[in-house]
């Protein structure tokens, strides 16, 4: 159902407080199989945004322990020369990953640039990937990352060992990439009447990333007159800020009434709260949004 523009809509969300948009697009790059497709979404996201991307490669810090189990039982010169060639062995295997971190960084340069990206940056460092997140926070605008890392690319119906830790950490828009990109058509809003939500529609109106775009406005549950003016109120701000925008009240269980949505619909980017209104949302992701970032195949814009 279309929305028409009315103030009470805008004046129900005029509290509402959203932070300037600046800074840059930052991509992390491994070399998952979703590392394209990070390049493909941060070049998009830089080109819509009229903003810098910056490419990221994290060298995480790992300690070998093998020195220490084995060197009880040797004697004191051979736990020497063990020491001496374990350090050794760390120091090449340090090497051979910054010359492979560099040469990721080259190729999704190229592949950037290809998409008309002329002015990317690229950076490598060493340390905790959250912590590098952190610290490169207030320069960030929007964060790319890919579904899953290398280490768990495989593990279908998983989010990645780094993701939750990213989202609690982090208070800018996350882009969660799937494998291919594909130019969205078609964003689908789930919006649930939260303070997040209620931010994030505000968010999504000022932002470029999205104008021009069709959005829907999904929400789920019983289809109340609360429920309708909660959507109301959503779909009035998208429309003062000339998006074409649908909302609709939809039954059924969350998880699956959103994933049967966005499928019924073509939706190719699905924009979600990272908490819902869970009593425990400082302590776990919401249910719903770990949900579909489990078991969704578009790619999802997760805000705080």
């Amino acid at each position: 159902m279309r929305k028409p523009h009315t103030e009470q809509g805008n004046a129900a969300m005029s509290d509402i407080q959203i932070p300037e948009m600046a800074g840059k697009v930052l991509a992390c790059i491994d070399d998952s199989v979703y590392a394209e497709a990070v390049c493909d979404y941060a070049a998009w996201s830089a080109s819509r945004m009229h903003t810098q991307l910056s490419l990221l490669h994290v060298l995480d810090k790992t300690e070998s322990t093998t020195a220490h189990n084995l060197s009880g039982s040797l004697g004191l010169g051979a736990q020497e020369n063990l020491m001496q060639e374990l350090a050794e062995l760390d120091q090449k295997r340090a090497k051979l990953e910054m010359e492979k971190g560099k040469l990721m960084l080259q190729a999704a340069m190229t592949r950037v640039q290809e998409k008309g990206i002329v002015d990317a940056e690229s950076r490598q460092r060493h340390g905790e990937l959250v912590d590098t997140l952190i610290e490169l926070e207030s320069e960030t605008r929007i964060l790319v990352v890919g579904k899953r890392g290398a280490d768990t690319e495989t593990a279908h119906g998983h989010i990645g060992s780094h993701l939750e830790s990213i989202i609690r950490a982090l208070h800018k828009p996350i882009l969660i990439a799937q494998q291919s990109f594909v130019p969205p058509k078609q964003i689908m809003v789930a919006y649930d009447g939260s303070t997040t939500m209620r931010k994030g529609i505000q968010i999504v109106a000022a932002s470029p990333l999205g104008r021009g775009i069709p959005h829907h406005v999904v929400m789920v549950g019983a289809d109340t007159e609360v429920a309708r003016e909660q959507l109301r109120e959503a779909t009035d701000v998208l429309s003062a800020a000339g998006f074409e925008v649908t909302g609709a009240v939809i039954p059924g269980d969350a998880d699956t009434a959103l994933a049967e949505y966005q499928e019924r619909e073509n939706i190719d980017l699905l924009v979600m709260g990272a908490y819902g209104h869970s009593r425990i949302r400082q302590l776990i992701l919401g249910s719903t949004t770990t949900a579909m970032i489990k078991r969704t195949k578009v790619s999802l814009l997760v805000l705080r």
